[in-house]
């Protein structure tokens, strides 16, 4: 058999030329064209859900939110097993669903059943979906740096101006930023002033919400014009 194929390609060479280049070429295109994964995701087929409750206890969010939010979640089709974690402040649910399932499939049928998980939550409570993508994903990191800025300054551009367009690139999940200082304000409560005036905490946080806001009124007309009227609240420094 194979003295008769060597005879052949010795009988048949630009034949046997052809189809070898043929072959490499196919390769060479293969290879530009397949979607190579450097490194492959061996993780489970899972769907991450977040819940925020600030201030509360590990126990109150397992009572009141994490509970809840797992037995709604485990009566999706095609799910092999939900598992939770509460901490403080924070209520996490990890659906996983068999394998074969497609992915956007299962995040609408998280998405779906949300909608009646919610009826059992905290009014003030609003569960998400985590990004649409894993651990694995995590392909670069970058830091942003300035002279003259100090991190807060940082936090904010890399939050308000870099974060977006870095969103809009195509196959991009998800910006998440570590480090630097968020802007905020603080204010420092002295309870006994609080007391002394029989002042409660809630309305004073009342007080502090109100006044940060900008509200709009009607509008009058004055030469032939309209003038719109507002009334600018929103807080933009300590002063």
């Amino acid at each position: 058999m194979i003295n008769h194929i060597i005879e052949f390609c010795l009988n048949n060479r630009l034949l046997v030329l052809f189809f070898t280049l043929l072959v490499v070429l196919a390769g060479i295109w293969a290879l530009k064209s397949a979607s190579i994964d450097a490194i492959p995701d061996i993780g489970e087929n899972q769907i991450i859900v977040y819940a925020d409750w600030p201030g509360r206890s590990p126990q109150d969010v397992e009572d009141q939110v994490t509970y809840p939010l797992t037995v709604n979640l485990m009566g999706i089709p095609r799910v092999k097993v939900v598992r939770s974690n509460s901490m403080f402040g924070l209520s996490m649910v990890n659906i996983i669903f068999e394998e074969g399932v497609d992915f956007y499939w299962a995040r609408t049928r998280v998405l779906e059943r949300l909608d009646l998980a919610k009826r059992d939550l905290p009014p003030d409570i609003t569960p998400i979906l985590g990004p649409d993508a894993t651990a694995l994903g995590q392909i670069f990191w970058y830091t942003v740096e300035g002279e003259g800025y100090d991190l807060g300054e940082l936090r904010s551009i890399q939050d308000w101006y870099i974060k977006y367009q870095l969103n809009s690139v195509h196959g991009v999940s998800e910006i998440a930023s570590v480090g630097g200082f968020v802007k905020q304000y603080q204010i420092d409560v002295d309870p006994n002033k609080l007391l002394a005036y029989n002042i409660p905490l809630s309305r004073l946080i009342m007080a502090v919400q109100k006044s940060n806001i900008d509200v709009g009124a009607k509008v009058f007309e004055e030469g032939g014009m309209e003038f719109i009227v507002r009334g600018l609240g929103f807080i933009k420094s300590i002063e």
